[in-house]
């Protein structure tokens, strides 16, 4: 922690020097073409920033594609990103190594989630799996950029309005599929989805806590295996960017088949959050048995 916190002191420092003098036709918060910079630290926040900022904004991924987002160890590069940065959109609490940059580098130009939604569930990150969440920390995030690109105030706000009607109708899309099922219980790999239960009212039943890595007891393997059979779950959920076997190894004790429920960390290519919450509700359906 202390190593990070005095790299990012001194590239800090370098790259007010660098940004001062550069002849690039780049100004600290604008590419050269005009558009905003804007950084977010992992895939929903970057979601939110392109769909707000479109053409009008250049938006920088601090997590690279298939990577997963705690482990993330900012570069030096990233660190200029945060430094130029007109607005840095991030969680606090979820990602050290960006909390830690943005408290050394960008307090003042920081938009945090979590001062817009509270988080629960044992400070569970993932509020993005709720689209009424979801829906909200995009009104709050189109009024800060509002203030940041104001020439363009308008068009963020035209755009925050349509992006609200699609996650409106996803949440419908939810409520009406999740309505009718024969089980309402459904296992999962790690912690990640409290927020998606308690909207559409279904029990997560998760075999590990909150991290990912977090290898879970026997005991509690031994409670998920019989909970699952009393309840005649069918299916155990692992997620694309964490490794299947635990799930594997529930699903085999007790008979039933795994597949996905991704958390939409990061999307493969050709995928947006939208799409994967399209996906994740047919999984749920199918795996619950709803009609």
């Amino acid at each position: 922690m202390l190593r990070r916190a005095v790299l990012a002191g001194l590239t800090a420092g370098s790259l007010l020097l660098t940004t001062a003098c550069g002849g690039d036709g780049q100004t600290p918060q604008r590419q050269a073409d005009g558009r905003l910079k804007v950084v977010a630290a992992f895939y929903p926040l970057q979601y939110l920033s392109e769909r707000l900022g479109a053409e009008q904004s250049s938006v920088t991924n601090l997590t690279q594609a298939g990577a997963e987002p705690h482990d993330l160890e900012l570069k030096p590069s990233q660190l200029a990103r945060i430094t130029d940065a007109a607005l840095v959109v991030y969680l606090s609490g979820f990602q050290p190594s960006v909390d830690e940059a943005v408290r050394l580098q960008a307090k003042d130009k920081a938009f945090d989630v979590a001062g817009v939604q509270a988080l629960e569930h044992g400070n569970d990150p993932h509020v993005w799996l709720d689209p009424v969440r979801f829906a909200a920390i995009a009104g709050k995030l189109a009024e800060r950029l509002a203030t940041v690109d104001p020439v363009n105030a308008d068009a963020i706000r035209l755009r925050a309005g349509q992006l609200q009607d699609e996650l409106k109708r996803l949440d419908e899309e939810y409520a009406a599929g999740l309505q009718t099922c024969a089980r309402r219980e459904f296992v999962t790999s790690h912690a990640a989805f409290g927020y998606l239960a308690e909207r559409y009212k279904l029990t997560q039943v998760p075999i590990s806590g909150l991290d990912p890595e977090e290898e879970p007891s026997p005991q509690r393997v031994s409670e998920v295996a019989a909970l699952a059979k009393e309840k005649g779950v069918t299916t155990i959920f692992f997620e694309a960017l964490v490794s299947p076997k635990l799930s594997e190894t529930v699903a085999k004790e007790i008979g039933v088949k795994t597949a996905v429920l991704d958390p939409i960390e990061g999307v493969e290519e050709g995928s947006d959050y939208v799409s994967v919450m399209v996906r994740n509700l047919a999984a749920l359906r199918e795996a619950l048995g709803c009609t």
